[in-house]
């Protein structure tokens, strides 16, 4: 399924979601990333087609359909796939094709292809942009992002910059803190100094609560987050902390089975969640335990909790 949710987002309230890039192709392979790592031979900055407009937009129109005949609703479409949204070539084509249905189109971007004129471009279109910026020093970008080898470090966030100016939507910013690694007073000070230069409408400090790809992944100590975060309220207009769960407000419309797959693909649920969800249908574990055995979600313990994340790899 191309559309999953809605799920409740941090930023977003609702959030419809739009997987326009299969599993899981992207431009990153983040240390932190909920969704795995990303393999070499799908670590790419080649924009294609991956679906046709029209597929995306009649799953949307499903979709919106099942909602409101539910008596629910949502806030925001966006694009929050298990890869980089920008490599979809037809990205403006649909995001277009999405206005029709009259709610704002959000992109949850890495940055990455800023510097693309024609990405720059197509994001104008959207109502809403958030572009990722967790360090502004290159060694520390390499360690946490982990980028495709061809990217240059500067004309990315020279990008970033060039959109910020031209983009008349609302703008956010969001870095992921990792310990020992992006979360020294220096490195904040630095940061801040370039966030300033975006003018986003607010600038959101994030922790890894989601199972990492990358077992060594910390969260960093609760004073530390503390610092960083006066750090960059010295520089920046509104800074906000994304560093609790989002609610249990999932919403089952459909087939509980796909609607599992489709929303733990790119957003694995903690456990209560899950109970929560299966409950909306009067159905039990059996259907997390069966689909455990058929290999398609996996059980993650992390920060004291047990976590359901799609399998795309036996």
């Amino acid at each position: 399924m191309i559309v999953f949710g809605p799920v409740p987002s941090r930023r977003l309230g609702r959030s419809l979601g739009i997987n326009n890039i299969p599993p899981k192709i992207c431009s990153y392979n983040c240390v932190y990333c909920q969704v795995g790592r990303t393999s070499s031979s799908y670590l790419s900055l080649e924009r294609k087609t991956f679906y046709e407009p029209k597929a995306i937009l009649n799953e949307v129109k499903i979709k919106i359909d099942e909602i409101k005949s539910k008596g629910e609703d949502f806030d925001y479409i966006t694009f929050v796939p298990d890869g980089e949204p920008t490599l979809d070539s037809n990205l403006r084509d649909e995001i277009l094709a999405l206005k029709q249905f009259e709610y704002p189109v959000a992109v949850i971007t890495n940055s990455s292809l800023l510097w693309d004129e024609k990405v720059q471009d197509d994001l104008m279109l959207a109502d809403y942009v958030s572009v990722k910026v967790d360090t502004v020093v290159e060694s520390k970008w390499k360690k946490i992002n982990r980028p495709n080898k061809k990217f240059n470090f500067e004309l990315m966030l020279n990008g970033v910059k060039e959109f910020s100016k031209k983009y008349k939507g609302v703008l956010t910013t969001e870095t992921m803190v990792v310990k020992d690694i992006n979360d020294n007073e220096e490195e904040t000070i630095e940061l801040g100094n370039y966030l300033k230069e975006l003018n986003a409408n607010t600038s959101y400090l994030m922790i890894p609560l989601r199972p990492p790809a990358e077992y060594w992944v910390k969260v960093p100590d609760e004073k530390v987050i503390v610092k960083i975060y006066n750090t960059l309220t010295k520089a920046l207009p509104k800074v906000e902390l994304l560093i609790f769960p989002e609610s249990n407000d999932f919403i089952s419309t459909g087939n509980i089975e796909d609607e599992l797959l489709s929303i733990t693909a790119v957003h694995p649920m903690r456990e209560d969640s899950v109970k929560e969800f299966l409950k909306q249908k009067n159905k039990d574990w059996d259907i997390i335990l069966s689909l455990i055995t058929k290999k398609k979600i996996r059980e993650i313990d992390y920060l004291n909790q047990k976590f359901y994340a799609r399998r795309f790899i036996n």
